[in-house]
């Protein structure tokens, strides 16, 4: 999604547009299918804003629902205020306004920002918020920190460019397994990645940036603090409002929601099965594996962010760990009184977040989308007015150097995106270095006129000429490889930029 007056799609540049994911078709079939309106019925009764199209289209009524955001808009002023946000006050002020129109979207809090499309997640959900205040409506963008999820491979690597190639940096091997990424702090780890960082990039620039950096990710420092205030720094006032899933007022709001979860077990489990046999028999493989018996619930004991299994009517136990039983009672009692040791997985973490906030749009990556047919079971059980769904832009960033090398060497995105060009080969074509290749033609060329005049004057020169051809034709392709060689030492710093 590019806006049309950036300078990316300037109509003398044609071939720096963003390559289009769907025409390119590098979108999940079922994202495909979804976007082309052909798969509906999968995604009730959430409703896909069609590209162009606005969120009322998708709304019955285009009312947002009617949800008290009172405490949690006054806990998401604190905690913002405390990341720098500038607008903390104003946003959350909005927040709590029941006529507010909230857009959310989220991602796990990624070392040094995570991966572009965090970023371009935030930027999106605020610009979809100001396209509906244009339209007169209130609204409001919230990004959620998935802070509760345990996934700390995801969370705890990096990828920087450097002088010549993208550097891949991380915090090492996972030392507390199944600990919640919000609990963690970076270790010592995090102060050779930051040297690493330094060592990566090019230009003085850079310094100052990286010192700022690192006052939050230092060894004590936690992911969702970080994060938070790195996102702030970078996108100042237009910034979306922040919140940690962990926060305590969020995990009040979901007791109803956790305790419904609970209750109806049995309707919920059979409504899952039954949407991933609809998925199934429409031709789309599921993007989340089928877990029979099982809750969307985990259960936080002793530290560790573990699965609740269902055992029996009455019973759980907690993947893992064979000395553990526990009765739905319990658990029921748990939700009530700390539900913040109680947090959803992937398929009922979007219908918890928009029970809370009353979502009026969802923007979600690709992925997501892709699993979001699965989670849908889970709003009809919760009686959550569903969210219209978008999904979130693509972004690709390209340095003045890079979109002048892409015009000097006359490469599409789209191609380089696609990987249907060797970049090593590109260049050296482009140089000019295949010469070899026209001289050997024209010697074979010259050497076999010189058949007949020979062969005339005497049949036995036909093995000389043969063996001539064969050794100058040798000769000169041992040279060419060396050629090729030179070529490709020559290019290959260029081939990695």
């Amino acid at each position: 999604m590019t806006p049309p007056d950036t300078p990316s799609s300037d109509p003398s540049r044609p071939d720096l547009r963003p390559p289009d994911l769907l025409e390119l078709e590098l979108l999940p079939a079922l994202d495909a299918a979804l976007l082309a309106g052909r798969a509906d019925q999968l995604l009730s009764p959430l409703r896909l804003v069609a590209p162009g199209s606005a969120p009322e289209d998708s709304h019955p009524g285009g009312e947002p629902p009617a949800v008290d955001r009172g405490e949690i808009a006054a806990a998401l002023r604190v905690t913002n205020d405390a990341y720098g946000h500038p607008r903390a006050a104003e946003l959350a002020s909005r927040l709590a306004d029941a006529e507010t129109r909230v857009v959310v979207t989220g991602q796990q809090p990624g070392l040094l920002g995570g991966p572009l499309y965090t970023l371009s997640k935030a930027v999106a959900a605020m610009r979809w918020a100001a396209e509906l205040e244009r339209r007169g409506h209130p609204a409001v963008a919230v990004f959620w920190m998935a802070t509760e999820d345990h996934d700390f491979a995801e969370v705890a690597k990096i990828a920087v460019p450097g002088r010549d190639e993208v550097v891949e940096l991380d915090l090492g091997e996972d030392p507390e397994p199944l600990v919640p990424v919000g609990m963690r702090t970076f270790g010592s780890a995090v102060v050779e990645l930051l040297d690493g960082w330094r060592q990566a990039v090019y230009g003085d620039e850079y310094e100052a940036w990286i010192d700022r950096v690192a006052t939050w990710y230092r060894p004590d420092g936690r992911f969702g603090e970080a994060f938070a205030r790195l996102m702030v720094a970078m996108l100042g006032e237009h910034c979306p409002l922040l919140a940690d899933s962990m926060l305590p007022e969020i995990k009040r709001a979901q007791r109803p929601s956790m305790r419904r979860l609970v209750e109806h077990r049995d309707e919920l489990e059979a409504a899952l099965a039954a949407a991933d046999r609809a998925i199934e028999d429409a031709g789309h493989a599921l993007q989340v594996r089928p877990q029979r018996d099982t809750s969307p619930l985990f259960l936080l004991h002793r530290g560790e962010r573990r699965r609740i299994e269902w055992r029996g009517p009455e019973g759980f136990v907690l993947r893992g760990l064979d000395d553990f039983e526990g009765d739905v009672a319990e658990l029921l009692e748990t939700v009530d009184e700390n539900p913040a040791v109680v947090s959803p997985g992937v398929l009922a973490r979007p219908a918890l977040q928009d029970a809370v906030f009353g979502t009026y749009l969802l923007l979600l990556g690709p992925g997501e989308l892709a699993y979001l047919p699965q989670a849908a079971p889970v709003y009809r059980l919760l009686e959550i007015a569903p969210p219209a769904v978008a999904l979130r832009p693509q972004a690709l960033v390209l340095t003045r150097y890079e979109r002048e090398r892409l015009d000097e060497l006359e490469l599409a995105l789209d191609d380089l995106v696609i990987g249907a060009v060797d970049p090593a080969a590109v260049v050296a074509e482009k140089a000019g270095e295949d010469f070899v290749a026209p001289v050997l033609e024209r010697i074979e060329a010259e050497l076999a006129s010189l058949e007949g005049p020979a062969l005339a004057l005497d049949p036995n020169l036909e093995s000389p000429l043969e063996k001539t051809l064969a050794h100058v034709r040798r000769g000169l392709e041992t040279f060419n490889s060396k050629v090729e060689a030179a070529a490709k030492r020559h290019h290959e710093t260029l081939a990695r930029r």
